[in-house]
């Protein structure tokens, strides 16, 4: 389908309103510990701020909005986990242990046998320790609403409820901002299995397990007309959880085996209905162990998906946009670049985020583009600032399309 403008998307994760915040940390934990309770005050309430949050997404100039997964609990303002402790919350078989995988203790690998290690083991975070531990360093790595469980037994899918509210709340939004389609996301295999193991024979046969968990709502969210964004920043930033570094051919072949476990889950699906997003973790560190995205983007090319996010506009990976000059796009494939990022309070000027846009369109085509950001805004800045980063996109992208479509007429 041809266009005569510059979509605009985001990451997925939009600022929880202050309400909301406080209602998912009002909720009581069920018997197990971890999996939060629902009342119908809470359903309406969380009904009434995704409809709300769409009609504020079209205002600020996104075109292709998302429940800023509102449906994803998140009981403190500064949080970088909803995105994967929701998933705790939809999966039987789980329970709390001694494990943490945040802060369980160093595993070392070594050549041809890859392991991750523990998140705080990680090699910037203990490069930066003292930046990493002083709070007033401008590192914060928030709360999470709930604790990492341990897979204790088969684990099964038991979202259904939850993933029917998300589904039927974005599309509420959409019907009443006069909005053709949205995306809700959804969890990777690769990255939901990184949390203890006590039931699996092997790492291989727990995320297979994870896919077919997670392959319920992929179904179900493409079977709503809506579409998926399969969230995976394992696939760029498990490289700086392995300790110590392992060489790029050890990562690749420990990386494939998680790309072909999300293919297994998406079979069948259709790809125009899904996009990937990858980024290398959206905490605001150094970063200077990310691995580079030109030794990734053809497992990321790999993966069975209509369109890529990837991060694009901050100061680790801008760069990386010259990797798309040696690069074939595949036929019918769109890439989302970042072009303003969750890693600053500064808000990019609408000139720089056209120019951001401007590059990816005349290296892979205007048509191929869609402008978003780098990863999730929620739980990350300021409520404030993350509405004129919007702002700015949605300013910046008409910039773009007013240069890029010039004496182009729509056909969509």
């Amino acid at each position: 389908m041809t266009h005569d403008h510059i979509p605009t998307t985001h990451a997925g994760s939009l600022p929880r309103t202050p309400e909301l915040i406080a209602a998912n940390a009002a909720r009581t934990f069920a018997d197990d510990g971890f999996t939060l309770e629902r009342t119908s005050e809470f359903d309406g309430l969380l009904t009434g701020a995704v409809i709300d949050l769409v009609q504020r997404q079209k205002d600020l100039g996104i075109t292709i909005p998302g429940d800023g997964e509102y449906g994803k609990a998140m009981s403190n303002a500064v949080d970088y986990g909803a995105w994967w402790t929701y998933s705790f919350q939809r999966t039987a078989g789980l329970e709390l242990t001694e494990f943490n995988p945040i802060t369980a203790g160093p595993l070392r690998s070594e050549p041809g046998n890859v392991r991750l290690t523990s998140f705080a083991d990680r090699r910037d975070w203990t490069r930066f320790a003292a930046a990493y531990s002083d709070p007033e360093s401008g590192i914060h790595l928030g709360r999470n609403a709930t604790s990492f469980p341990t897979a204790t037994g088969p684990i099964s899918y038991t979202g259904h409820a939850a993933l029917a509210s998300d589904i039927d709340n974005l599309k509420s939004g959409l019907e009443a901002a006069d909005l053709p389609t949205g995306f809700i996301t959804a969890l990777s295999p690769g990255s939901a299995s990184r949390i203890g193991n006590d039931y699996y024979g092997s790492e291989e046969e727990f995320i297979y397990a994870w896919a077919d968990v997670l392959r319920e709502e992929y179904r179900a969210i493409v079977e709503a007309g809506l579409v998926v964004q399969i969230d995976d920043p394992s696939i760029a930033e498990n490289w700086d959880q392995i300790n110590p570094e392992p060489s790029v051919e050890d990562y690749l072949r420990f990386t494939q085996i998680r790309v072909e476990a999300l293919n297994y889950a998406l079979r069948g699906l259709p790809e125009e209905q899904i996009r990937f997003h990858v980024c290398w973790g959206s905490w605001h560190g150094p970063h200077t162990t990310d691995i580079e995205f030109s030794a990734i983007v053809d497992l990321v090319l790999g993966i069975n998906a209509g369109a890529y996010s990837f991060e694009a506009a901050n100061a680790r990976h801008e760069h990386e946009w010259t990797i798309w000059r040696d690069r074939q796009l595949p036929e019918g494939k769109v890439l989302i670049p970042g072009v303003v990022s969750h890693a600053t309070n500064v808000v990019e000027h609408p000139e720089l985020v056209a120019q951001r846009i401007e590059r990816f369109a005349g290296l892979v085509g205007r048509e191929n583009v869609i402008a978003g950001t780098d990863c999730g805004l929620g739980g990350r800045i300021h409520p404030d600032i993350a509405a004129a980063k919007l702002e700015s996109l949605g300013a910046g992208a008409q910039l773009a399309g007013r240069r890029l479509f010039a004496g182009v007429s729509s056909t969509s």
